[in-house]
């Protein structure tokens, strides 16, 4: 007969083999069975996130999706888009209603841990900033004493603002909203002096106004917000898959490889990282549960990262962003993608 020490043993060495074993989660065969992706995006922001005259989705954000779906099921259409506001973001994702978030979020330790998300890199350097209407005759932050200022609920904004005014001893009235129409909407309406989010945001939404030229960015950059790609904690294929597209198109960039030209280098390049990444050499592939040529076909459906930023944020687009941080590190930028190899 087991006597009470026995058992309780025998309990603790279940618990600790339950909690050293790797997690059983299969998202990457969820998404094969079903035939799609579900990607959690924003509910709509120029540049990101947002609908075409066609009723398509379109955007930074919205590319990343879709070469992740083209690595997996070989469609880059492959996607249903599953809209979430700042509070519902991390519930939908958690709760199952999206395989993978790709919604203007930045990676903090509260996320990370306390979420129980799993971050797999950085595809956007931002910073929070200010929007002001010119007619207020506002040049800084440290102007804003006693303003009102609308915000995004459920978001890192939040604290950033009042640790802002707090650290330079200055007043102000939060004016919150959930999604950025609302608060496209509530500040042209003038029921709050300034708008603060992240600074490309900002440059998105001044590009839908009717008149962007009587609204001022305002210098200063108050936080550091690498915005990245978030699935579910404890299923490692998965992430590797996410995390290995991104990589892969930014990689893509560093080595001149573009939606124009992935299949002509197959054939045409010697380059041992080229090819690599179009999966002419090794069986990168093999590891992450997809076929040799999952990276070429994410190229050749949305283009390699600098494709991606200019069509949908760069200088010749109404949000007209430099690359900036956002650059190759090549080229002064923090763009430094891990080695396919």
């Amino acid at each position: 007969m087991r006597t009470l020490a026995t058992i309780a043993a025998a309990l603790a060495v279940a618990a600790s083999f339950a909690l050293s074993a790797p997690a059983s989660a299969g998202t990457l065969e969820d998404v094969k069975a079903r035939g799609s992706l579900k990607c959690i995006i924003n509910t709509g922001l120029i540049g990101f996130a947002f609908t075409d005259a066609n009723g398509q989705w379109q955007g930074f954000d919205v590319d990343f999706c879709r070469a992740t779906a083209a690595a997996v099921l070989g469609d880059p259409n492959a996607v249903e888009f599953v809209n979430a506001t700042g509070k519902t973001r991390f519930t939908l994702l958690n709760s199952g209603e999206g395989d993978l978030l790709y919604r203007n979020t930045t990676v903090t330790m509260s996320r990370d841990a306390d979420l129980k998300l799993t971050f797999l890199g950085v595809n956007y350097y931002d910073g929070q900033g200010f929007i002001v209407p010119k007619s207020l005759g506002i040049s800084s932050a440290h102007d804003l004493d006693g303003a009102s200022v609308c915000i995004q609920t459920g978001t890192t904004t939040e604290l950033n603002l009042a640790d802002f005014f707090r650290a330079n001893n200055i007043s102000y009235e939060s004016v919150p909203i959930e999604t950025n129409e609302e608060a496209r909407q509530t500040y042209l309406a003038g029921r709050c002096d300034a708008y603060t989010t992240d600074h490309s945001g900002l440059a998105a939404t001044r590009a839908s106004f009717d008149d962007p030229s009587a609204h001022v960015l305002l210098p200063e950059i108050i936080s550091k917000e690498p915005l990245g790609p978030a699935v579910r904690q404890g299923d490692d294929e998965w992430a590797d898959v996410v995390r290995w597209v991104m990589t892969a198109l930014i990689e893509a960039e560093e080595y001149g490889i573009t939606s124009g030209n992935a299949d002509q280098l197959v054939s045409g390049s010697d380059n041992p990282s080229v090819r690599r990444i179009l999966g002419v050499e090794g069986s990168y592939g093999s590891f992450i549960g997809l076929d040799e040529e999952w990276a070429r076909r994410a190229i050749k459906s949305v283009g390699n990262y600098g494709e991606i930023f200019e069509r949908h944020l760069g200088p010749n687009t109404p949000i007209g962003l430099e690359r900036g941080l956002n650059a190759q590190w090549t080229d002064g930028g923090l763009l430094y993608a891990y080695p396919i190899r």
